[in-house]
């Protein structure tokens, strides 16, 4: 059963402008590894051996035409390599978006394995060491989720039940906020709220385990685009300050000396480098004051708990007969100083 776009919005509670990624092997040549994941693996052994491989996969659709053929010879993503160490759990995990409320639906095929045959999907990740899964077992009969925690395995949450191998299934996950929900062929079978130390973000990856042998097909997502907590920040103080032109919250960037905008007004913006200003208030702690014709700007450093200076908050206002450098500071000093009693680490501004 497939899932209708519409209706996974309606389900989600999220807004119609939330986005979708389908996952398209069809743009990797067949032996080669999808661009924008990365393999890696938890526990003992090496990394899989993830490639693009040709496989028959009945269409999304359903054919027009009686006489249309039921499956077709379609790229799919394919873990071939067959380690049989136990505790051996080899993971593609998609580099590009962390993602926190979603609905994710894949096909998966176990094709073989000696120890294991799994396939599943970690979300929530991390790192390969903290992240949910729900994986199905050919071999064991089971449809399972677990959270792992520092490598850990918690409790054991699923039905048992044939799942064969060889043959193409529809696994589903649903999150929203620290409720999960897993859906094999259409069939609701796990139903978890994880409120203790709930992972709230976080990236994808596909699953497999020891030996087995698995693909994975027409996978897609549905969810709310990720916005770090200096936006939410920002659009919270102008609402508060509706009079107030923008904020502008900058954040050091990945090349020494460098920042980046992580929150403002304009969200088509973000990500753009910020200037001299802005990398002078973070490494050096210093306040910058700018004047246009009709307005005035005022950068100020916003320092964590400790301290340390982690971001450049710059605050711009009207300006007004008599404006000073001295009066714009002390103007843009009490909606910095609120900004900051709300930031303990980098992390609260930058995820």
């Amino acid at each position: 059963m497939r899932i209708c776009i519409l209706g996974v919005l309606l389900a989600l509670g999220l807004p119609l402008m939330a986005a979708e990624h389908l996952f398209d092997f069809g743009v990797t040549h067949e032996g080669q590894t999808p661009a924008g994941f990365r393999s890696a693996v938890m526990g003992k052994g090496k990394p899989g051996d993830w490639q693009v491989l040709m496989d028959s996969v009945a269409p999304l659709m359903s054919p027009l035409s009686p006489s249309a053929p039921s499956v077709a010879k379609r790229p799919v993503l394919a873990q071939v390599a067959q380690d049989p160490t136990d505790e051996h759990f080899p993971m593609l995990i998609y580099e590009e978006e962390n993602f926190g409320d979603f609905t994710l639906s894949t096909q998966f095929k176990t094709v073989k394995g000696a120890v294991e045959q799994m396939a599943g999907i970690a979300f929530r990740m991390q790192n390969e060491t903290n992240y949910y899964v729900v994986r199905a077992s050919s071999l064991g009969s089971t449809f399972r989720f677990y959270k792992v925690q520092d490598g850990v395995r918690g409790p054991p949450v699923g039905p048992e039940l044939p799942i064969p191998s060889g043959t193409w299934h529809e696994l589903t996950v649903d999150c929203k906020g620290s409720q999960i929900r897993c859906l094999l062929d259409g069939k609701e079978l796990i139903n978890v709220s994880d409120k203790v130390n709930a992972l709230e973000t976080g990236k994808i990856g596909f699953w497999t385990k020891s030996d087995s042998v698995s693909y994975f097909a027409d996978a897609r997502i549905v969810y709310v685009p990720f916005q770090p907590p200096a936006q939410k920040l920002v659009r919270e103080f102008l609402k508060k300050y509706p009079r107030l032109l923008g904020i502008e919250i900058f954040v050091t960037g990945k090349e020494p000396g460098s920042t980046r905008l992580v929150a403002c007004k304009d969200e088509t913006a973000l990500g753009r480098p910020g200037g001299k200003a802005e990398a002078a208030v973070i490494g050096k702690g210093q306040i910058y004051y700018g004047k246009e014709k009709n307005s005035v700007s005022v950068v100020l450093p916003v320092r964590d708990r400790n301290g340390e200076v982690v971001a450049a908050a710059r605050v711009v206002m009207a300006s007004f007969k008599g404006q000073t450098e001295e009066n714009a500071i002390i103007r843009a000093k009490p909606i910095v100083n609120e900004i900051q009693a709300r930031v303990q680490s980098l992390e609260d501004l930058a995820e």
